[in-house]
């Protein structure tokens, strides 16, 4: 299903989500925007760039995320989205200025999506009831392009239970587990062959008890008599990609699994019941695994989907390297 376009706004203080394309649309944007939730805090009144340096608009940052104080899953990296370019030479810098500190060593890297947003994420999985602080300290910082850092940023988040999704296409399963048990196994019906399903590790970006989806927002059909077309408002919506991938319930489709094994828009779907207790159980950043679509992964900056890239192709964007995180 898709989500209608400009139906919900970017979250400021108490909550996160990527904004733009929406859901299960076979037509939507394979790449994200980045717009994440605004970085806490404003700038003070007498801020301004290191008189050593040349003066010039500031460099600020657009949004950190997680937001302060949130728990998250343990797949969940810290994106940082920029107001203006970082210019390539200067990103080495920006990233050593950019520190991650945990309250047990975790090796990780940053990573740059374009010129404007970076990621850290660990090598592995974040170890869970590991405690995270990133100090972003941008004063007088280049951007290499002319812009100066004015300020410095904190956000202090915590790593949940070790919740994981593993979705079986061929099987139309999803199996749910905690902590390594197993919960619960669903069944699910995922993307058709039209409109096939991302592969790859998705951490969840938000969750909606409802969202509002059409097939006209993500490019499907805006024609009211094409059987492809729909303006639906679905309940126990989980957000996996910005180009529009939920895990939620679809009143096409009540009873899906092997038995009825009908497609939907590139979206998993639930029983009413299932997506209601499976709602429940995740938050932002828990990994949704999906495997046997005829798609290939979803790419690394559609959402939060990080480890979709092995760890040497995530170090190639990466202006500094591998490191570990300092104690808390």
């Amino acid at each position: 299903m898709g989500r209608r376009k400009g139906g919900i706004g970017i979250a400021l203080i108490t909550g996160v989500m990527l904004v733009g394309a929406s859901a299960c649309g076979g037509g939507g944007s394979d790449k994200a925007g980045g717009d994440d939730s605004k970085a806490s805090g404003k700038p003070s009144a007498s801020a301004s760039p290191s008189p050593t340096k040349p003066a010039g608009p500031p460099m600020l940052l657009d949004t950190i995320t997680p937001q302060t104080g949130t728990t998250v899953g343990v797949a969940m990296p810290i994106s940082v989205v920029f107001t203006n370019p970082v210019a390539a030479k200067a990103r080495a810098t920006v990233e050593k200025h950019m520190k991650v500190s945990t309250s047990q060593p975790v090796a990780g890297a940053w990573h740059w999506f374009g010129d404007k947003r970076a990621d850290w994420r660990p090598k592995s999985y974040w170890p869970s009831g590991t405690k995270v602080k990133i100090d972003a300290d941008m004063k007088g910082i280049s951007n290499g392009n002319g812009r100066y850092g004015v300020r410095s940023y904190t956000h202090t988040f915590k790593i949940g239970d070790d919740v994981r999704a593993d979705v079986s296409v061929t099987g139309h399963t999803m199996k749910v587990t905690r902590n390594g048990k197993t919960v619960r196994t669903l069944s699910i019906n995922a993307g058709s062959a039209q409109y096939p399903t991302w592969n790859g590790t998705m951490a969840v970006i938000d969750k909606q008890e409802k969202v509002h989806m059409t097939s006209c927002s993500v490019g499907i059909s805006c024609d009211k008599g094409n059987p492809n077309y729909y303006d639906l408002t679905l309940p126990w919506d989980i957000h996996l990609t910005q180009s529009g991938t939920y895990v939620h319930y679809s009143t096409g489709d009540p009873n899906p699994g092997s038995g009825s094994a009908r497609g939907s828009h590139g979206c998993v779907h639930l029983s009413m019941s299932d997506a209601k207790w499976f709602y429940g159980q995740v938050k932002q950043g828990d990994p949704v695994t999906i495997t046997g679509s005829p798609r290939a992964k979803a790419p690394a900056d559609n959402g939060y989907a990080a480890f979709n890239l092995e760890w040497n192709q995530w170090l190639a964007g990466s202006a500094s390297g591998e490191g570990t995180t300092t104690t808390l």
